[in-house]
């Protein structure tokens, strides 16, 4: 019989085709020792089976996973669905060349009404409870039955105008319960049957969902741009959830071992307190630098950068990384080598070799040739563009670094150049009068 799990402690890097990118990096965290919230792989090969049975997953696959729960039932000491101690679990992509939010992801699966109730009493936060619950409804609904997330988003602006406010996090846990019961009606209304309680028979239709994204419109254009062979498939992981929106003391964030921009060696990244990962990239809240996490959770901060030291020595590479703190507790929720500029990937690939991480063949690889014509042209210095962009707005500076006796003068001089585009390009064009640059 063929193998198409993996537990996160059966696998390892090497099997990235398998296991796609993030199921091997995690099951390559999980043997280095990194607190990575546990859970399975379902391989590239069962998404292949599932198009070729007809977008089904045949009886084996399904065995298969349902004995996987099993298991991370056994490793976490929590019960799928279990109202007194319940798992709730995230499903994701995970191909075997990165593909960033190309693909469907379902959070929080395992979550019902008498979940919820026990959730609600044991964080002490019955509105991160519900609201949890709703945004489940509203992505099951949405990514693995197919229903529109406007009607949702209806539902939520109908409240928030009956409430009198502006923003979600202004809803109460009474008005978001409310509303957890009027997106399981627009279920029904727009499927016709009552919203699935069993999580296991939720779990089926989370990892259809994923199999069937790796064939959605952004997906196929994706791959067709960034080369990526159809015949691939995406694996599915299946892992413990982890909190950053339970309270002050949780938090969620994303890093880089070095600057992307720049390849300057150090932290990068940024970080939310109270939040779920989607919520920083999202643009709804102000991000910190990661390096005020330092202040926020000191223990976890200090174990973060020695995960951070501990990766980049492990690939010998730039690690891009996300992570959550619930509670204090950090958890490793992703890692893989980062993206870079050009101009950042010839100085990580150089400083690589003076640390003695890598071979200066093995640095020469590392450069993508078609980056290499962006580093032979001339560029203007990046610090002196800032510059330039700020003495727009400061008359007084731009007049006197043009040597214009007054603002009058100077006004005269830029007559008819009133756009901005258009002054920027004026002083770019007479370098001779910027003593400074």
């Amino acid at each position: 019989m063929a193998k198409w799990v993996y537990m996160f402690t059966e696998g390892n890097a090497d099997m990235r085709n398998l296991l796609g990118g993030k199921g091997a990096n995690l099951a390559e965290m999980t043997n280095l020792g990194l607190p990575v919230p546990q859970g399975f792989t379902v391989t590239t090969e069962a998404c292949t089976q599932y198009y070729e049975d007809g977008r089904q997953i045949n009886d084996e696959i399904m065995g298969q996973i349902m004995e996987a729960i099993d298991k991370m039932e056994g490793i976490t000491g929590k019960k799928f669905g279990d109202a007194k101690n319940p798992l709730l679990v995230s499903v994701r992509s995970g191909a075997r060349a990165s593909m960033p939010g190309m693909m469907d992801t379902i959070l929080n699966l395992g979550l019902n009404e008498e979940v919820v109730e026990t959730l609600s009493q044991a964080s002490g936060n019955p509105r991160w409870a519900w609201d949890c619950y709703r945004r489940f409804i509203q992505m099951f609904s949405d990514v693995v039955m197919e229903v529109g997330k406007k009607y949702f988003e209806e539902l939520i602006d109908k409240m928030k105008e009956e409430k009198g406010v502006k923003q979600d996090v202004d809803l109460d846990a009474d008005d978001l319960k409310k509303l957890a019961e009027q997106f399981k009606a627009e279920y029904k209304a727009k499927i016709g049957e009552d919203f699935p309680t069993d999580p296991k028979v939720r779990a089926d239709g989370a990892v259809k969902a994923v199999f069937r994204s790796w064939d959605n419109p952004r997906a196929n254009v994706y791959r067709r741009d960034n080369d990526i062979p159809y015949s691939w498939g995406t694996a599915v992981n299946v892992q413990m959830m982890a909190f950053g929106n339970m309270g002050d003391d949780c938090g969620t964030g994303v890093a880089f071992t070095r600057d992307p921009a720049t390849g300057e060696n150090g932290l990068f990244g940024e970080f939310l307190t109270n939040a779920q990962g989607e919520d920083v990239v999202a643009g709804v809240r102000t991000p910190m630098h990661i390096s005020e996490m330092e202040e926020k959770f000191p223990e976890a901060f200090k174990q973060f950068k020695e995960v951070c030291k501990t990766l980049e020595t492990h690939y010998r590479d730039m690690q891009d990384m996300e992570f959550t703190v619930e509670h204090g507790k950090l958890y490793m929720l992703q890692t893989r080598n980062g993206k870079r500029t050009a101009k950042a990937a010839l100085k990580i690939a150089c400083d690589l070799v003076d640390e003695g991480m890598r071979t200066e063949e093995e640095a020469v690889a590392m450069i993508d040739p078609r980056n290499l014509d962006s580093l032979l042209h001339p560029q203007f210095d990046a610090k002196a563009l800032k510059e330039l962009l700020q003495w727009q707005s400061n008359w007084e500076h731009l007049r006197e670094l043009l040597a214009v006796k007054s603002s009058s003068q100077l006004m005269t001089l830029l007559h008819g150049l009133k756009e901005e585009k258009k002054l920027f390009w004026f002083v770019l064009r007479h370098p001779q009068k910027i003593s400074q640059v």
